[in-house]
């Protein structure tokens, strides 16, 4: 009888791609997916530490895991618990000592590691801590099962991890270590096979992607424009994206091929964190925000339809209402279709965690509630003015109950419904938009 493994994941779209690859890992070695926690003889909890609720969910996660993980225990059955990706990097042994009952911890860069630790436990080693923790992004991606056990519509392909720019209010440098890039073979090689198994989208990973230097079939350093290019040429892949850039490492490249390419989509997230210089200065973002203005300027030079979205930090330490202000001024200069904002969250071991907050909790409650007030206006604007006309949907998604129910995305990341009698999915269709919603759209049936 199979193993039944279940894989718990929060955080970013590269902890989402990170747990793809694990759930590879067990499908390998012979175990299957449940989506049962009873069921499961091993949990993995894939966790992310940008932000301290992530954290916090970890631990809340692990006290229901504990309860189940007991009760199969006095039914004579074995449960494996995994902490795996950011906060086990960040935390360490840290994780024992307040949950002593998970058996592993594997960092961000070590999940390739898995089987191998499997078999210490099984093999009833001496040792009851399992640790892993080292920075090899090399080695896991070398080690990584190169067959994918299941088929996406719309796949994540990550290219570039670690982050060499150290904003004060972040943890990646930390938790994913420095810059690396995979080789554009290796690239090349695994968008092809995600291909052949019926993936039409590609959305291309790095924490810092745009800062991607992989070497290239001559053995010289590529840049993320020139992979789209060669990742262009793929039989079969209608649409590339990538994500998420940092402003300073867009490059001539990577213009021209929004100018070009018809399969890279017209939307990028291009974080901006805060409209003020000041603050841009303070969380050592090396950009103004002129300079930001001049690249949204010339992304639309390239492409005249390009849409944006972005990331925001309300209430960073010494943010002034003026400072706001500028933010608010930003946005209304980009007209951003989407974003994430939240209230700054200090991060043990970032250079910001010990600066003096000045600003009340009630004051940058105020303040996200007018920002993502003005946020919402441009992209229910957005959303509205594609009613009556047509938008082209890659569905990745269909229920089925009186009629099928199918989702998708436009070209500009739009979510798109549509109540049909046709299953939809995996189709790329040219649909009349009937209704508009704050963040989605319903189209008209397909005759």
């Amino acid at each position: 009888m199979f193993k039944k493994f279940k894989i718990k994941t929060f955080g970013c779209q590269m902890n989402i791609y990170d747990s793809q690859k694990i759930s590879d890992i067990f499908y390998k070695i012979g175990f299957k997916n449940t989506l049962s926690d009873e069921d499961a003889d091993i949990y993995v909890i894939n966790t992310c530490h940008i932000r301290n609720k992530a954290k916090q969910k970890l631990y809340s996660e692990l006290g229901k895991i504990y309860k189940i993980k007991k009760n199969r225990y006095e039914n004579k059955k074995k449960t494996i618990l995994i902490v795996a990706g950011c906060v086990a990097q960040a935390e360490g042994k840290e994780i024992f000592k307040r949950a002593p009952y998970v058996d592993i911890i594997v960092g961000s860069q070590s999940y390739q590691k898995i089987p191998k630790l499997l078999k210490k436990i099984n093999k009833k080693a001496e040792e009851k801590v399992f640790v892993e923790l080292d920075f090899e992004p090399k080695s896991k991606f070398d080690e990584l099962p190169k067959d994918k056990f299941t088929n996406e519509i719309s796949s994540y392909l990550t290219i570039q991890e670690g982050c060499n720019k150290f904003c004060k209010f972040c943890v990646v440098p930390y938790t994913r270590g420095p810059e690396y890039s995979r080789s554009v073979e290796e690239i090349v090689d695994e968008a092809k096979s995600l291909v052949n198994k019926g993936t039409k989208e590609i959305i291309l990973l790095g924490q810092n992607v745009n800062a991607y230097h992989g070497l290239d079939l001559n053995n010289r350093n590529s840049n993320l424009g020139k992979l789209i290019y060669t990742l262009d040429k793929i039989k079969g892949l209608k649409r590339i994206r990538y994500m998420t850039p940092h402003p300073k490492d867009m490059h001539d490249d990577l213009y021209s091929a929004h100018k070009d390419l018809e399969k890279l989509m017209p939307f990028l997230h291009l974080p901006v964190q805060s409209g003020s210089d000041k603050i841009l200065k303070e969380m050592n973002r090396n950009y103004t925000s002129n300079e930001y203005l001049e690249i949204i300027d010339r992304v639309k030079d390239c492409r005249r339809d390009m849409v944006f979205s972005s990331d925001f930090i309300v209430g960073y330490p010494g943010e002034t209402k003026k400072d706001f202000e500028n933010t608010l001024d930003i946005i209304d200069k980009v007209k951003y279709v989407q974003a994430f904002s939240f209230i700054y969250s200090p991060r043990p071991g970032t250079t910001a965690f010990n600066l003096k907050d000045n600003i009340s909790l009630d004051e940058k409650k105020e303040r996200l509630i007018v920002l993502q007030k003005k946020l919402k206006f441009y992209q229910e604007s957005f959303n509205k003015n594609f009613v009556t006309k047509s938008l082209e949907v890659l569905f990745n998604n269909s229920f089925k109950e009186k009629e099928y129910q199918s989702l998708g995305y436009s070209q500009y990341m739009q979510l798109v419904r549509i109540n049909n009698k046709i299953n939809m999915h995996g189709k790329i269709e040219n649909l009349k938009i009937k209704k508009s919603f704050y963040k989605s759209l319903e189209a008209s049936s397909v005759i």
